[in-house]
């Protein structure tokens, strides 16, 4: 079709029996590997030994996978799924909501460094690298899918979802690429967290970061989503999360600037010194 982009691309990669691979699911793999190349040096230097940061993967995947979803469900009107209990989990028809993947991240990692006594705030610096690195992928699987797209558009770059299996409800209409925008942000989003992970005064901050330029963006990019409805409010779900995530941070920012804990020195990770005179400073001779 010219004038736009035509995405003639089979959501499902390969299908073996009754079991379908899909590119959705592969690209989110790939994102959690890749993820894992960014962050674990990084969560290494930072002082988290091996086993510390395995005992955190495991967990993190699972609980980010089941918010996410969950998460998507509660959006939705709950009719199909009371009635059809399985399609909670029938992520193969699309549907994950990333605040519920970082809520359910949030609760596992706080469990296991309590378990574990390693510092909550440092790993949690090194999942904002791995979550938005895996953001990025997973939008590349939306892209395939057509299942996150704007309004139908005449602009060139507009996306045609020419395959039939692609989730867009006409395949003959050019839609904005809503998807190609996010994946754009996470890009951005993420050099912005590589420039300051060793640069902020405390562990933490750079999480913090994450949650509100995340925020921002969903806000600024679900104006340009067609296919989530709007609530009461005029907003869509994801912006009323956006805003509450974003007040949320705020008060995250003063409350670590607020505490010391523990800082950030180049390539590691120290106690902030105490304000004021030390006990273990020796007495001045009268």
């Amino acid at each position: 079709m010219p004038g736009f982009i035509v995405i003639n691309i089979d959501p499902i990669l390969a299908q073996i029996g009754p079991v379908a691979i899909r590119w959705y699911g592969l690209m989110y793999d790939v994102g959690i590997v890749v993820g894992l190349l960014v962050a674990y040096p990084y969560a290494r230097r930072r002082g988290l030994s091996d086993d510390d940061i395995w005992a955190a993967v495991w967990p993190s995947i699972v609980a980010g996978f089941i918010g996410a979803r969950l998460y998507f469900v509660l959006q939705q009107p709950l009719g199909p799924y009371l009635s059809e209990p399985w399609r909670i989990i029938a992520t193969w028809e699309g549907g994950m909501a990333f605040y519920g993947a970082i809520f359910g991240v949030v609760i596992a990692l706080a469990i296991v460094t309590w378990r574990r006594r390693i510092p909550l705030w440092t790993v949690l610096d090194a999942g904002a690298l791995f979550a938005v690195v895996g953001q990025a992928f997973g939008r590349i699987g939306n892209i395939i899918n057509g299942d996150i797209v704007g309004a139908p558009t005449d602009l060139p770059w507009g996306f045609v979802y020419a395959h039939p299996n692609s989730f867009v409800a006409d395949h003959t209409v050019a839609y904005q690429p809503a998807a190609l925008y996010e994946l754009g942000f996470n890009i951005l989003l993420f050099a912005l967290l590589w420039y300051l992970r060793d640069r902020l005064p405390r562990s933490g901050m750079l999480f913090n970061v994450y949650l509100a330029g995340y925020s921002v963006g969903q806000f600024v990019l679900f104006f340009l989503r067609a296919s989530e409805p709007i609530t009461a409010l005029g907003l869509k779900q994801a912006q009323l999360t956006a805003l509450a995530v974003l007040a949320a941070s705020a008060v995250l920012a003063w409350w670590l600037l607020a505490h010391p804990g523990r800082k950030v020195v180049g390539q590691r990770s120290l106690p902030m010194a105490p304000k004021g005179p030390s006990r273990l400073e020796p007495k001045r001779r009268r």
